[in-house]
């Protein structure tokens, strides 16, 4: 992926939601393989900064916290400390794993929005929204479900009755909430009403023309499925996006109203990549290190996610870029398609998912970490079964390579009092006084419980 010398290399990792746990999925899909590019780029002995976090903001925390009878702090508090520790004990390397809540990111996610607002390139629109009376609130798209109204390819309509106000999780389009058959509020039940409202808007097709340049110059060196979503993305045309909603859980955004603003998910969650990277600044008592990363040019920057981001990392977080002036912009984006499990879709709903820390619970991280970097899902979807797991932890782990570092500490021991010798004909012996220790034992042994649980589907 980068073979030519940088002064410094960036690399991001889509940042999880803060509402629940990390699960194998997401691990192979934007965590596991930027480690690998990362700790590679290290042992290379370059300047590589890895940085994520988590995203804490947004409609699916709310509903969270909803449905527990806690506050969203609650939810993020717990979900922020659990995936953290799962990606510690996994052997993640990174240089900062951050929060949106904190004070940094509100203040970086602000100094966007007023730079950009006072450089006159935010919209100011008036836009009516459903408004649940009875709560006294606009629904933002997860607080409102009603029938689909689009029409399938095949002409017949989709008329699913438990569509999101956001999108239809049968024939997955986009869902405008307005046009939803029948809307009713998730928080009461009650038929909303429709009001006037007022939202800040980010000008996404302003900046078409150069997000088409910034795509093509990346051909050939982007994966195929980048491409192809962003091309079709910008052969649609690009338009308006509201960057604020009616909400009070986000980034406060000051009105002259008095209205409770927040800034929209969207926009301030990739800013989260800036406030990480400062956070860390911070910690290093270099407060301003964080430019030499973002805004020198000859940066390299890698943003790694799963195939459902791309748009957001291709076209909208550049145009962000863009617009503000004085960022690097991602040179490449290793998008992964999904990796599903022995069959089917990682569903929490459905308890068909093997959560991170679950995993750690039952085996070592390495085990799993061999596994899933052999069947990463680049091209296309892949699945985790467990019998792949225990049989490539048992037959290549234990037996291959085991028999491989057992020949090699036998012949060690009996040539060379258990020590690695130093290099033949080397004036510089690096490995000279290392002592070689026991191989690895069998691993694993076939014994398959229930999958939805994960525990115990093969046992050490």
């Amino acid at each position: 992926m980068t073979d030519q010398a940088s002064p410094r290399i960036l690399v991001t990792s889509a940042l999880p939601y803060a509402n629940g746990p990390v699960h194998l999925g997401h691990l192979a899909g934007a965590y596991l393989p930027a480690d690998i590019f990362v700790r590679y780029q290290r042992l290379r002995g370059r300047d590589v900064v890895f940085i994520c976090g988590s995203d804490e903001h947004g409609v699916s925390i709310l509903l969270s916290a909803r449905e527990e009878g806690v506050s969203p702090r609650d939810i993020i508090d717990r979900y922020h400390r659990r995936n953290k520790e799962a990606f510690e004990k996994i052997g993640m390397s990174f240089d900062n794993y951050s929060r949106t809540s904190l004070p940094i990111h509100h203040e970086t996610a602000l100094e966007f929005f007023h730079d950009l607002k006072e450089q006159g390139v935010l919209k100011k629109k008036k836009e009516k929204q459903l408004y649940d009376e009875k709560a006294g609130m606009f629904l933002p798209d997860r607080f409102v479900m009603g029938t689909c109204y689009h029409v399938r390819s095949d002409g017949t309509q989709c008329e699913y009755t438990a569509a999101y106000g956001d999108q239809c999780e049968q024939c997955g389009n986009s869902i405008d909430p307005l046009k939803l058959i029948d809307p009713v509020s998730v928080l009461t039940g009650t038929k909303p009403a429709v009001r006037e409202t007022t939202h800040w808007y980010f000008p996404l097709g302003d900046y078409q023309e150069r997000l088409e340049q910034y795509v093509e110059e990346h051909a050939g060196v982007w994966r195929e499925n980048v491409l192809q979503q962003c091309r079709s993305w910008l052969k649609e045309g690009l338009e308006d996006r509201p960057i604020t909603r009616d909400l009070d859980w986000g980034v406060p955004v000051p009105t002259e109203d008095g209205s409770k603003k927040v800034l929209y998910v969207w926009f301030e969650a990739v800013l989260g990549y800036i406030s990480s990277t400062k956070e860390w600044a911070a910690k290093q008592e270099t407060p301003e290190l964080w430019k030499e990363y973002w805004c020198k040019p000859d940066t390299r920057y890698f943003a790694f996610i799963g195939k459902d981001n791309i748009v957001f990392h291709c076209l909208m977080f550049p145009a962000i870029l863009m617009a503000k002036g004085g960022y690097v912009l991602p040179e490449n984006v290793p998008a992964n398609e999904f990796l599903n499990l022995e069959g089917q879709k990682f569903s929490k709903s459905r308890h068909w998912t093997i959560d991170l820390e679950e995993y750690l619970e039952n085996f070592p991280p390495d085990l799993l970490r061999y596994a899933l970097a052999l069947n990463f899902p680049e091209t296309k979807d892949t699945d985790f079964y467990w019998k792949d797991f225990q049989a490539r932890s048992n037959n290549e782990l234990a037996d291959i390579l085991g028999n491989f570092i057992n020949r090699t500490v036998h012949f060690a021991h009996k040539h060379f009092q258990g020590r690695v010798p130093p290099p033949a004909n080397s004036t510089n012996a690096i490995v000279n006084s290392l002592p070689c220790s026991r191989p690895p034992r069998r691993v694993l042994h076939s014994r398959t419980k229930d999958v939805a649980s994960a525990r115990g589907s093969v046992e050490p």
